[in-house]
């Protein structure tokens, strides 16, 4: 039984609360992120390491957040209350902290696809690369990126503001089937163009001596991806789990929503990767505006380019509402449920604080690096280590006690998920996360002090 006894909003059916985590977890970290990370950290090296992680890790991770959201009926903060003791109890704030952080430069992002698709629809993409990095900057940057910022966080304010059942899950029921259907009409367009088999040689044939090589770089950023992809380390399943009842399967409702999650981002890159190098663009340009300036480029060269940029950035556009409603609903939960902070205030007031706080990230692009840096390989992974460490040490019958809820007796498979927690899942967050923080060191001294300097 719950600890907690509070009449709470609850998921309308089943179907709403899993097109919400999928939803929540199908986002910018799919189709923006994703791309950029493979392109990046050597193509098929980290998309082998990344499922990995997705499947040792992720969805062992997964249960735990949902064990805790389910079993306190609270938000992170109310939760960790609940369960921990001592310092445990603080553990909640960094779920908060980093759902604002993320949220604050993710709008900013979602803005930006809302403008390429208007982009498309009126003026075309520049097919030189040179040119559209220039149009690139002048659009991620100043006033035009604000006011985009500012439209995109209106949108998740009113949808969040309508609660549960009438706002997200509403919104999820139409938005999530539209992702899945696009997405798959586009890979079988990318699929048509000339450069489809070597692009699919890069995605999917990994060079053995590239992981050994690069391991230090392609595991924090592949550990992040997995965690930043399922909305894990956010407080977002704790908070989604928080409103479902005890005779759901949380396991097959959790392995539903990975399965899901993975094959969006799978097909992603079956989408992205044929489109450049159909082009003749290198998938290894680094930084969070890359996939913009890449593909806006790409699609200023392909025959109907305009229109299946407009599409492509809208499907983006589309998804990162999904998300954004999952992390503005975290913090709302806390308001309601700790500080009974009526809906509508509370997202309102966040939703102007979020606006606010993302105007430095629209303002100048190392500044967005320097809250993404952050957040992915620092917070989401400190959240996600200190509540394993907590549910796998301190509280593993609580929390397979939880998890038989709507499965029945687990036998050995509950003593295997809870080792599964306290050995792979710890030590793999606990190495990303050192070499995350040196990795983040690295940027502050070079990027960020090179920009300094500059101003």
């Amino acid at each position: 039984m719950s600890s907690v006894d509070v009449p709470r909003e609850q998921w309308a059916t089943r179907i709403g609360f899993i097109f919400a985590a999928v939803g929540s977890a199908v986002g910018l970290g799919n189709i923006w992120r994703f791309p950029f990370q493979v392109g990046q950290e050597g193509g098929a090296a980290f998309l082998l390491i990344y499922l990995l992680f997705i499947l040792l890790i992720g969805f062992p991770a997964m249960l735990v957040e949902f064990v805790v959201g389910r079993y306190t009926e609270r938000n992170p903060v109310g939760a960790l209350q609940a369960i921990g003791s001592g310092l445990w109890q603080y553990v909640g704030w960094i779920f908060i902290v980093t759902t604002f952080v993320i949220l604050s430069y993710y709008s900013v992002v979602a803005g930006w696809t809302i403008r390429y698709t208007l982009l498309g629809l009126q003026d075309g993409y520049l097919a030189d690369a040179s040119e559209a990095e220039v149009q690139f900057v002048d659009l991620a940057t100043g006033l035009d990126a604000i006011a985009f910022h500012a439209l995109f966080m209106a949108i998740v304010v009113v949808i969040v503001a309508y609660g549960i059942q009438h706002g997200i899950e509403l919104a999820v029921k139409v938005m999530v089937p539209a992702i899945i259907i696009i997405t798959v009409g586009m890979a079988i367009y990318a699929f048509t163009l000339e450069g489809a088999s070597e692009a699919y040689a890069y995605y999917l044939s990994p060079e053995w001596g590239t992981i050994t090589a690069e391991w230090t770089s392609i595991l924090p950023a592949a550990a992040g991806q997995a965690f930043f992809t399922l909305s894990l380390g956010m407080g977002v399943m704790i908070t989604y789990a928080s409103y479902l009842g005890e005779d759901r399967n949380l396991a097959e409702d959790g392995a539903i929503i990975i399965g899901f999650d993975t094959t969006i981002a799978f097909i992603t890159g079956l989408i992205v990767f044929p489109i450049l190098f159909t082009a003749g663009v290198d998938p290894a340009d680094p930084g969070a505006g890359a996939i913009f300036v890449s593909l806006a480029a790409a699609f200023g060269d392909l025959t109907l380019g305009w229109l299946i940029g407009a599409l492509f950035f809208g499907t983006v556009a589309v998804a990162a509402l999904s998300s954004a409603i999952s992390l503005l609903e975290v913090v709302i939960s806390y308001l309601i449920d700790e500080r009974d902070i009526s809906r509508r205030t509370a997202t309102f007031g966040v939703g102007v604080a979020l606006f606010l706080l993302g105007i430095p990230s629209a303002s100048d692009l190392v500044l967005l690096d320097l809250f993404d840096l952050f957040a992915d390989q620092v917070l989401l992974v400190l959240g996600g280590l200190l509540l394993m460490i907590l549910i796998g040490w301190s509280l593993p019958d609580l929390a397979v006690e939880e998890l038989e809820l709507g499965i029945g007796d687990l036998d050995s498979l509950g003593s295997a998920w809870i080792w599964a927690v306290r050995i792979p899942v710890v030590l793999v967050l606990f190495v990303a996360l050192a070499l995350g923080v040196l990795d983040y060191y690295e940027f502050l001294t070079v990027d960020f002090a090179d920009w300094l300097g500059d101003q």
